[in-house]
């Protein structure tokens, strides 16, 4: 499917973007990634190579809409044409609404929501030329809320709402856009504080064992983005929590409002 073409992926320094970036290279494409850790792109590019396809590494801060519409010109400049564009750049600010500042608010927003946008209008002339494919990489937490979460759950609901949006606004162009919901997958999202600083000593309090590893859930997005699927929901836990999230929401807030739920949840504005 993918053989000979050319895919560019955002937040492609470790996760899902990495994993992504792999399973693309071993289906053929050959791969621009983009991060804000130039060393790890670098390595990122050397594992792409090392699948026989070319690799590219474009240094990138997805909130800043100059250095993403120069990546792509680099990438066009250097492979001659775009067919998939990932969006997955993105981070969760953590901590109850009522602790939140407007600048946590924007961090967050801007990274999510903003920057993805962002991606799709500088991705989407190219990809114009080749008919080719979008993808966005949202949560299933765009199906449901939870405490100590606020901002995060904002902005995958917003992202979701993109996504949809762009894949009515592109098919006239032939351009697909696939917006995929993952459950729990490893990754090193809690591995980044509110302010989008990287610290590996940050615990991960995410149930390790409903976690699925990132090449599984990048075989299931970019097959996803090949059949041109508009929305799909994985994990199992996914499915069950957007399907109680969407059809019973009163269970959802009852169990989410639990005292102890929110006492736990309090615990996230500790490295304010």
């Amino acid at each position: 499917m993918f053989q000979g073409q050319v895919a560019w992926i955002t937040g492609a320094t470790s996760g899902i973007g990495h994993a992504c970036a792999l399973e693309l290279a071993e289906r053929g494409a050959h791969v621009a990634v983009s991060g804000r850790r130039r060393d790890r792109l670098e390595e990122v590019v050397r594992a792409i190579e090392e699948r026989g396809v070319r690799a590219l590494a474009l240094p990138c801060d997805v909130c800043h809409e100059k250095e993403q519409r120069l990546a792509v010109r680099e990438l066009v400049s250097v492979f001659g044409r775009l067919d998939v564009a990932i969006a997955n750049a993105g981070f969760s600010v953590g901590g109850l609404i009522e602790n939140l500042t407007a600048d946590d608010w924007r961090r967050q927003l801007e990274t999510n929501v903003v920057g993805a946008a962002i991606t799709a209008r500088c991705a989407v002339p190219e990809l114009a030329k080749t008919r080719g494919r979008l993808g966005l990489v949202g949560s299933v937490s765009a199906f449901f809320s939870a405490p100590g979460y606020g901002a995060y759950h904002c902005s995958k609901h917003a992202l979701r709402a993109l996504g949809l949006t762009l894949s009515m606004e592109l098919a006239e162009l032939g351009v697909s856009c696939t917006t995929v919901h993952p459950g729990f997958i490893e990754t090193e999202i809690q591995k980044v504080d509110r302010h989008g600083r990287y610290d590996a000593a940050r615990e991960d309090r995410r149930p390790h064992w409903l976690m699925w590893p990132s090449d599984r859930a990048a075989r299931v997005i970019v097959d996803a983005i090949a059949r041109r699927r508009r929305e799909v929901v994985f994990t199992g836990h996914g499915r069950v929590a957007a399907f109680l999230g969407m059809h019973a929401p009163r269970l959802v807030d009852a169990v989410m409002s639990l005292p102890a739920i929110r006492r736990q949840a309090d615990g996230f504005t500790i490295d304010r």
